[in-house]
């Protein structure tokens, strides 16, 4: 039977069939999550070339990545786009690198130059999904339109297959209404269930779903036992609780993060990103862990709460 993190799911109507669990680049790019410095920084070449292989080798067929994400469209290029036929690739645009920092820039001029550096950074014909990567003031992005327009032109040119939106609330609800979208990537979790209502819209829309932060950005990890005491009282609560039910198992804490979106039909895929390979098995093995039903039940209540 195929695992569950391997199972295929098609992204709403753009008719692609992608893994349940994604790889999301950023942390092979650009130093990012919980903890110190050295816990944060991205990985060396070496490491980030065998966690891209390692991930098409299990069988994850959809990447996603960037431009400001730093090394990372470089890094896809330089290791894998020889694979580029075993994954589906999605990258975004308006937020653009300028290492160590980053910058928003969501005029038609800098989003189509964007859009030529990504593929030849990824070293690609054809980018699969392009999204925006809203930043400040994401309500006049949408409106002045600027973006957008960059981005459907590219798609007439053959340069990029499908449009999205990275975003979330609000913005994300006039995106989906907006029926200029093919996929939405929104944030969602067991430590944040703001946008349940968009993710059942999409569905009945046939927009794809993927999601960030279904993770928490590592407080659903074991990562977070070592930094629970500086989360919000809002997350140590939930956090606990979570524990509470799992007697203390960190472990099962991301077994039941990952189960409580996999159960969800409306979403296709949830982006876990990590630099390394093991963190990619684990997260595959974790996803087939047997949890009573009934925690599942409780944890539903809890992230509400």
């Amino acid at each position: 039977m195929m695992a569950k993190g391997l199972e295929k799911r098609i992204l709403g109507s753009t008719g692609a069939a992608v893994t349940f669990l994604g790889f999301g680049a950023l942390e092979i790019g650009r130093d990012w999550g919980l903890g110190s410095l050295e816990e944060r920084k991205r990985p060396e070449n070496e490491e980030a070339d065998d966690t891209l292989n390692s991930v098409l080798d299990l069988g994850i067929n959809l990447i996603d990545t960037a431009r400001a994400y730093h090394r990372s469209e470089e890094r896809i290029g330089r290791y894998i786009s020889h694979r580029r036929n075993e994954y589906f690739l999605a990258s975004k645009c308006g937020e653009h690198s300028t290492e160590p920092s980053t910058y928003y820039d969501f005029s038609y001029e800098a989003v189509k130059s964007s859009i030529d550096l990504s593929l030849k950074t990824l070293k690609t014909d054809c980018i699969d999904l392009m999204q925006i990567h809203f930043g400040p003031e994401p309500e006049r992005v949408l409106e002045t339109g600027e973006t957008l327009k960059a981005m459907q032109d590219a798609r007439d040119e053959g340069k990029v297959k499908f449009l999205g939106a990275s975003i979330y609330g609000q913005v994300a609800k006039d995106c989906i209404e907006s029926g200029a979208f093919d996929v939405m990537q929104l944030d969602y979790s067991l430590l944040n269930t703001k946008d349940t209502e968009l993710i059942e819209s999409c569905g009945h829309k046939k927009i794809g779903v993927l999601l960030r932060g279904g993770l928490g950005y590592g407080r659903l990890t074991p990562r977070v036992m070592a930094h629970l005491d500086k989360e919000t009282p809002s997350n140590q609560k939930k956090i606990n609780a979570f524990l509470e039910l799992l007697g203390g198992d960190a472990q099962k804490l991301t077994a039941l993060a990952l189960l409580f979106i996999y159960e969800n039909p409306y979403i296709t895929s949830v982006l876990a990103g990590t630099r390394t390979a093991s963190h990619v098995r684990t997260n595959i093995n974790l996803l087939e862990e047997s949890l009573d039903p009934g925690l599942l039940i409780k944890a539903k209540e809890i992230a509400n709460s």
